[in-house]
């Protein structure tokens, strides 16, 4: 007997036009915008903590969940964190939007593009969940990669599972490291509306961030690896773990001060792209 599916497909096609409704939007643009600068927030607060770390100057190696405990502890910080939890939401959801869609009103994404989305998306959502608990008061928890890591290593393959996820991230960091490089992300900027020097000035962050962000990635992916072949939870480490292994290197403190600057780089680059960014 036959089913009839056109009832289904209907749905889905409607879904699908809403969704394209909804993010072509004045607001749904603005909210992508706020999460750019909300995530520049986060990246700024890691990277001054780190640079007064590598000074000698009473800073700390810290992580986003870090970031944002730091936000809530100054003088009128929950006012601001909720203003960043708001950005952080607008850019998850952004970003989930264009891995379905596969688009946005100024641009349209390759399927690597919205595989990236995808990712990103869940995990500025799950920053944006920890935001309201650190607001509500809640504990957080620690979830260190040390314990995630120890969790995933007893099960059965668990260590191909988290070699796998360190050869993951350092893929990404490869990524980051190509588009610095190469400049690959003035793709998704209006440059035509910059001014020469707006355009050098946001160029040169853009550059400097995303390498900062690959070195990072690449230590997070390598103690992952080693995590593994070693059997050793111990080896994995998160960004603040990556940043202090910067700063017990041989020269520590000048190469965890071009990182952290690279980071506060990022962080003014992600401002600047909530205003240049073809979303």
């Amino acid at each position: 007997m036959a089913v009839n599916r056109a009832p289904s497909s209907a749905g889905i096609g409607e879904a699908q036009m809403q969704g394209d409704r909804l993010a072509r939007t004045p607001q749904f643009e603005w909210l992508a915008r706020a999460g750019l600068v909300a995530r520049g927030i986060v990246y700024a607060v890691i990277g001054v903590l780190a640079v007064e770390l590598a000074l000698g100057d009473g800073g700390k190696a810290t992580n986003q969940q870090g970031a944002l405990r730091t936000i809530a502890d100054r003088p009128f910080g929950k006012t601001l964190l909720v203003l960043v939890a708001i950005g952080l939401a607008g850019y998850a959801i952004w970003r989930l939007f264009r891995a379905a869609l596969g688009h946005g009103p100024e641009q349209h994404d390759s399927g690597s593009d919205r595989i990236a989305a995808l990712a990103s998306g869940i995990a500025y959502a799950i920053l944006c969940v920890t935001a309201v608990k650190i607001l509500a008061g809640a504990n957080t928890g620690s979830g260190t990669p040390k314990e995630a890591a120890g969790g995933v290593l007893d099960w059965t393959g668990g260590s191909l599972l988290v070699a796998l996820a360190g050869a993951v991230l350092i893929g990404v960091a490869g990524y980051q490291a190509y588009k610095g490089i190469k400049k690959k992300f003035l793709e998704d900027s209006k440059t035509e509306q910059m001014s020469h020097n707006v355009r050098r000035a946001f160029t040169a962050l853009g550059v400097f961030g995303h390498i900062a962000r690959a070195v990072v990635f690449t230590l997070i992916g390598y103690g992952l690896i080693r995590a593994a072949v070693d059997y050793d939870p111990d080896k994995a480490v998160g960004l603040d773990g990556a940043l202090l292994k910067l700063a017990n290197a041989s020269y520590g403190p000048w190469v965890l001060g071009l990182v952290a600057a690279g980071l506060v780089g990022f962080a003014a680059y992600s401002v600047a792209d909530a205003r240049y960014r073809r979303v």
